[in-house]
């Protein structure tokens, strides 16, 4: 998921930054109101987490305004009121869930979960190609009876380009998907990891499943 950290507490945005990275998630971070409001209409944004307490604009200024754009991204309020009127305020501005500070990053990783399953249409728990098979919930791969180990940015990539079979993906279709706004993601970084990929997929034998389209991008499929 591309996930939009909404936090002023740079402490805090930090360690959710880390943490939501490691399990594979693009991560944007901003600290203020303004800033939340401009990022925050990017359809890009699988959800938000959304402090209350910001500086230049509350929390629940920026969930009104960006409800009343149209924006529908899910949003996860997270606060440290205590007051169930703040809760209640924010779930009539628009919000789809709350947290409340502190929390456990797995906690977090529960309501986000559960706010985009309610907005995006069904998708399958296991991705498959031939005979390539990655196991959402478990993060596992195999093709065949082999066993593939991946690293949290490898799986990242191997599932988007899955959920893009047979679609060719430049450059800068993958830089957008899997870094975030801040990250530096070099065509030449974006090799490396096509390389890595194909590595662990297509060993010698298989039939190559993730094929170059010279001078355009790359193709996931079985011919």
């Amino acid at each position: 998921m591309r996930l939009l950290i909404v936090e002023d507490d740079r402490s805090l945005a930090d360690a959710l930054r880390r943490g939501l990275q490691e399990e594979g998630h693009v991560v944007d971070h901003v600290g203020d109101g303004p800033a939340a409001l401009e990022l925050g209409e990017d359809p890009e944004y699988h959800a938000i987490v959304l402090d209350l307490n910001l500086p230049g604009a509350d929390g629940l200024s920026v969930l009104r305004k960006l409800r009343g754009a149209g924006v529908s991204t899910p949003v996860v309020i997270a606060t440290s009121r205590d007051e169930t009127e703040d809760v209640v305020a924010g779930l009539d501005a628009g919000a789809d869930d709350y947290i409340r500070k502190p929390f456990a990053m797995r906690e977090l990783m529960a309501r986000l979960r559960s706010v985009t399953r309610r907005e995006a249409p069904p998708t399958p728990d296991i991705l498959e190609l031939g005979d390539l098979r990655f196991d959402i919930a478990s993060r596992r791969v195999t093709r065949g009876e082999r066993e593939i180990a991946m690293t949290a940015r490898e799986l990242a990539f191997l599932e988007y380009f899955l959920r893009n079979t047979g679609r060719v993906l430049t450059r800068p279709m993958i830089e957008t998907a899997l870094w975030d706004r801040s990250g530096e993601a070099t065509s030449n970084v974006v090799d490396v990891y096509i390389r890595r990929l194909r590595l662990k997929i297509d060993a010698p034998g298989d039939a190559p499943l993730l094929h170059t389209v010279r001078g355009i991008g790359y193709r996931m499929g079985t011919a």
